[in-house]
């Protein structure tokens, strides 16, 4: 099936990245970081089938090489906060060869990020399915978000531009220096060129679909933009997939079965809904002529030539256990016309609608939840390394531990900062609040999704009528038509 993922995101060390490593875990190498004299090896990793770098005219050549590339990165930007480089993590599709794969991921990286002076290393993905499920092709791209200047040198990431009054003289600051706004020198992080590249992606994978004579596309818009009422699912991960093939079920493997189960039954809903709207309104057409019957008249006229046509009491039998069954519904829910159907039908779609949204704030709640008890349990972890660290008073057995120990200490930073704006004014983080939250989410979201069972059936029963009514119109009609003929 047809797939878009698109997602760019950033290495940074104020998250406790190294660009290096980064690099070398998509591309599959063993590379050395001078940065933090340390070595990271990931030849053992399966699955790469293809890496390369592509330069921009201005780039100088030893860039092609990795490890120099990488590390002449990590040398320039010497902030302890440096954002190091662009992140994209692109799904390729299972109609393509991989040979098509690897032509496309190459004509998007060349025309669309070293067109516009990026530095791309890319690394094309393509894990083995020991298990047989669908397989999983994609590709990651690594740029620089420093530009290349035309010398061949690393440019500035933003330049000032000043404050002017009305007659174009700078303002002043209280301090006595003049105001200025810090200015991207290059549009690569903002929205509209990340729209730009999601929409260029979509629009080539699309054109290939379509040389290769196959109907399916992607959409780079969200669910949203595409006026599509759909769940997302959460992203599953490596390990959450694995733990799946084996026959482990998962937190987030059974959260996404619900996901799916929900989105095909509003599929299902929104179809029906909307055969019965269409339906609805030809009806009304045909009974605005004269003499139009009632909903009544017309399931009479129906269960009368049904019975016309019996060849047997249980058959006639059977036809009255129908049609008592349609009158019951109808009396029961009080729809005695065409306008009471349609009044009927928007009903159900206005509980299914607070039903989908009610799903999609649990939905919402229990990922940010996720994402805040993972960050505790690293805060935890590393908690003890910390403290150990600030216990220490010698100035070098200090420095040694922190180097040591510095993964550990990035981390901690990270989740102290992510959590710090959760405390209560006692100082305390909601971990017990948060836990029970997310369990009684879980808990609920099963019995709410079993609240769609009872308008599937609504709109079956509705569907029944429908047809009933539509045949007795069809007969009428027929009954009509031979009475003109026989008049001529």
């Amino acid at each position: 099936m047809a797939l878009f993922h698109f997602h760019v995101g950033q290495i940074k060390r104020s998250a406790g990245q190294s660009v290096v490593t980064s690099a070398t875990y998509r591309a599959g190498e063993k590379l050395y970081s001078e940065y933090y004299g340390e070595v990271s090896d990931y030849t053992h990793k399966g699955g790469v089938v293809c890496t390369g770098i592509l330069l921009p005219p201005q780039a100088p050549a030893e860039y092609q090489d990795r490890a120099t590339l990488w590390n002449a990165v990590e040398k320039v930007e010497r902030g302890k906060k440096a954002q190091l480089a662009y992140s994209f993590d692109i799904a390729l599709q299972n109609e393509f060869s991989l040979e098509e794969n690897i032509a496309l991921a190459r004509q998007f990286v060349s025309e669309q990020l070293v067109g516009r002076g990026m530095i791309a290393d890319f690394a094309i993905h393509q894990p083995d399915k020991e298990d047989g499920g669908i397989p999983n092709p994609h590709f990651h791209v690594l740029c620089p978000i420093r530009p290349i200047e035309e010398s061949g040198k690393w440019g500035c990431k933003q330049r000032r531009r000043y404050r002017l009054d009305e007659d174009g003289n700078r303002i002043m600051g209280e301090d006595g220096k003049p105001l200025f706004d810090a200015v991207p020198t290059t549009d690569w992080g903002s929205p509209e060129t990340l729209e730009h590249w999601r929409e260029a992606w979509a629009a080539m994978v699309n054109a290939k679909f379509e040389e290769k004579g196959l109907t399916c596309r992607i959409d780079h818009r969200s669910y949203e933009r595409q006026g599509l009422d759909l769940l997302p699912t959460v992203h599953e991960g490596a390990a959450v997939r694995q733990m799946e093939a084996k026959g482990i079920p998962t937190d987030k493997g059974d959260w996404n079965r619900w996901i799916k189960a929900a989105n095909n039954l509003l599929r299902d809903i929104r179809k029906k809904i909307a055969s019965l709207t269409d339906w609805i309104k030809d009806i009304r057409e045909e009974l605005s002529k004269p003499q139009a019957p009632d909903l009544a008249d017309l399931l009479i006229a129906y269960y009368n030539a049904r019975n016309a046509g019996a060849w047997s009491q249980k058959a006639r039998v059977g036809n009255l256990k129908y049609f008592a069954g349609a009158v019951n519904y109808l009396t029961e829910n009080g729809i005695s016309t065409l306008d009471d159907l349609k009044a009927r039908i928007k009903a159900v779609s206005d509980r299914k609608e607070a039903v989908n949204d009610a799903l999609k704030a649990m939905s919402a709640r229990k990922k940010e939840l996720e994402e805040l008890l993972r960050y505790v349990d690293l805060y935890q972890e590393t908690k003890p390394v910390y403290d150990e660290w600030k216990s220490i008073k010698w100035k070098g057995k200090r420095e040694k531990f922190e180097r040591e120990h510095e993964g550990d200490l990035r981390t901690f930073h990270m989740t102290r900062r992510k959590l710090e704006k959760h405390r209560s004014p006692a100082g305390e983080i909601p971990v017990q609040a948060w836990r029970q939250e997310l369990a009684e989410i879980q808990r609920k979201y099963p019995a709410e999704y079993e609240r769609y069972k009872p308008l599937r059936d609504d709109l079956t029963k509705l569907l029944q009528v429908k047809s009933c009514v539509d045949t007795a119109l069809r007969q009428q009609e027929q009954t009509r038509q031979k009475r003109r003929e026989a008049e001529r």
